[in-house]
């Protein structure tokens, strides 16, 4: 039997033989993200703060799972070992892992600021930095952006720096590490159902202005992320990098 060449679409979008790396898997985006690519042939480590809920990813797609506050991390180079343990050194990280306190300008203090730059901006720069030296000429790295990356909200000022940060810092990384064969992008959600987004939700007149602001006139389903987060990860996005693609339903077209 011969090989696909590269050109046939099952192989420019499979991720077999490679291992993904999910932060804030234990849920909403991050967990459908690995399922996601899992599904396309790539071997997963799952880590999130919650044992059980990555217990119940593990045992229902196989996964492995590492069960850790990245809010308390200090020793990167320690975790990107424990990362390689399972299955080898990751060539694939998507940092999901983040916080969003919806809190008033007035409301915020010196720690909540801080928890929220450093998850949601800190964090993904650290981590992919240790891992980096190990993803040879075919890693890529995929960060989660945010609507509030280029718009505001009400009370979303430390979100939405942090948010914006990662458009930049993604094309920064771009540009330090795309050299070695390693992308780096990023998807920004527009209105998901998720843990970070249960207020949104929860008040259906709130919920169904943002889909009549999208132009398909829905929200998002998490299944909408999928597609996009294997094109980012897999050969056939091998020339893109330092991108955001904004996955709205194009909220941000209008």
């Amino acid at each position: 039997m011969t090989s696909q060449p590269q050109s046939e679409p099952a192989a420019l979008f499979s991720l077999k033989g490679r291992v993904a790396v999910v932060t804030g898997a234990s849920s909403g985006i991050g967990r459908r993200i690995a399922e996601g690519l899992k599904g396309a042939g790539a071997e997963v480590v799952a880590v999130a703060r919650r044992q059980e809920a990555l217990d119940r990813l593990s045992a229902e797609y196989g996964t492995a799972s590492l069960a850790l506050d990245l809010a308390e991390l200090a020793d990167y180079d320690a975790l990107a070992d424990k990362l390689s343990a399972p299955f080898g050194p990751p060539s694939i990280l998507v940092n999901a892992a983040g916080v969003n306190l919806r809190e008033a300008p007035d409301a915020i203090t010196r720690e909540s600021w801080d928890l929220t730059l450093h998850l949601n901006l800190s964090v993904p720069f650290f981590l992919a930095r240790a891992l980096v030296p190990g993803m040879g000429k075919e890693g890529a790295i995929l960060n989660i952006a945010s609507l509030q990356s280029m718009r505001a909200f009400p009370n979303g000022m430390a979100y939405g720096a942090s948010k914006g940060g990662i458009a930049q810092l993604t094309r920064a990384m771009a540009e330090a590490w795309s050299d070695r064969g390693i992308t780096v992008n990023a998807l920004a959600p527009g209105f998901f159902p998720t843990e970070l987004t249960e207020a949104v939700f929860a008040d259906p007149g709130r919920a169904a202005r943002n889909a009549a602001q999208t132009c398909i006139g829905r929200n998002g389903e998490l299944d909408d992320l999928v597609g996009p987060a294997i094109f980012f990860c897999s050969p056939a996005s091998a020339y893109v990098t330092g991108q955001v693609l904004f996955v709205d339903g194009g909220y941000t077209a209008k």
